[in-house]
């Protein structure tokens, strides 16, 4: 069976405090976007992963790996599996491509061999995977807070613009970047934030992670300051970077030059 796990944004990204475990409290607007990678699963004599596609260099910690390894402890029968993984989203770049991955691996068991796992469990089972992995159980648009696992749909549409999204191949190191980050409550959420008009997101939706990203990575800053000067309504990095989105108007002739070496996809909404 094939499954094509898809990537997402963040419309705005507060980081609010830092948890007696840890973690952060944050506040964030999860967009699906369909930029897909593809993922297949067959039954086989051992379980391992076969990737194509952009290389990973992490084999042994291997989200789809893990997801198996959760529900083999609980599911005994599993078989062992082969895994072919064709990577198209870029990794460390805040699109969420690994997360994806991992869900969809969850997802694609349940199916294949008919586990009737039920979706408050496949919650569960997503959160000790990452963060923002139950996002992809639910794969609409939503407000996240806590650690980013507290999801409430919301209603939101970007259909009939144009959305850019520039990777220029910088792997951005989410602990690091939570340890660099200064926590600090919000007088107005993003949740309320995310209902003005679209033409006055640029002067109230914010990342909290740029500022510190951009200092290191003037090229991710360029990123986003080309595609305003080329008629973006908004544009923001997304999560903890590397990636930079640009929404145009639905009817503009996008002419954006971009480095033959990053990754860039152009979407109709």
């Amino acid at each position: 069976m094939v499954i094509f796990p898809n990537c997402k944004i963040n419309l705005g990204l507060n980081v609010i405090r830092k948890r007696p475990d840890g973690y952060h409290d944050i506040e964030t607007i999860f967009y699906p976007i369909p930029i897909t990678d593809v993922l297949e699963i067959i039954t086989s004599d051992e379980t391992h992963i076969h990737i194509t596609g952009l290389p990973i260099d992490f084999f042994g910690d291997n989200i789809c790996i893990r997801a198996y390894d959760l529900l083999k402890k609980d599911y005994p029968d599993l078989p062992k599996i082969n895994i072919h993984l064709h990577k198209v989203i870029p990794i460390g770049a805040g699109l969420g491509g690994g997360s994806s991955n991992g869900i969809s691996t969850l997802l694609l068991l349940n199916s294949k061999y008919n586990l009737q796992i039920p979706v408050e469990r496949l919650y569960d089972y997503a959160l000790e995977l990452g963060s923002d992995c139950p996002f992809f159980i639910l794969n609409k648009p939503a407000f996240a807070s806590g650690r980013g696992e507290n999801l409430e749909e919301i209603q939101l549409s970007l259909s009939g613009y144009q959305m850019l999204i520039v990777n220029p191949g910088i792997h951005i190191n989410t602990k690091d970047l939570f340890q660099q980050i200064k926590p600090k409550e919000v007088s107005r959420s993003i949740k309320e934030i995310i209902q003005l008009p679209i033409d006055e997101w640029k002067d109230n939706l914010d990342n909290d992670f740029e500022k510190v990203v951009f200092e290191k990575h003037a090229a991710i800053k360029n990123i986003k300051d080309q595609m305003y000067a080329k008629g973006a309504i908004y544009a923001l990095m997304t999560g903890t970077g590397s990636s930079v989105f640009g929404i145009f108007p639905g009817d503009q002739k996008i002419e954006y030059y971009i480095d033959d070496n990053y990754f860039h996809r152009l979407i109709n909404l």
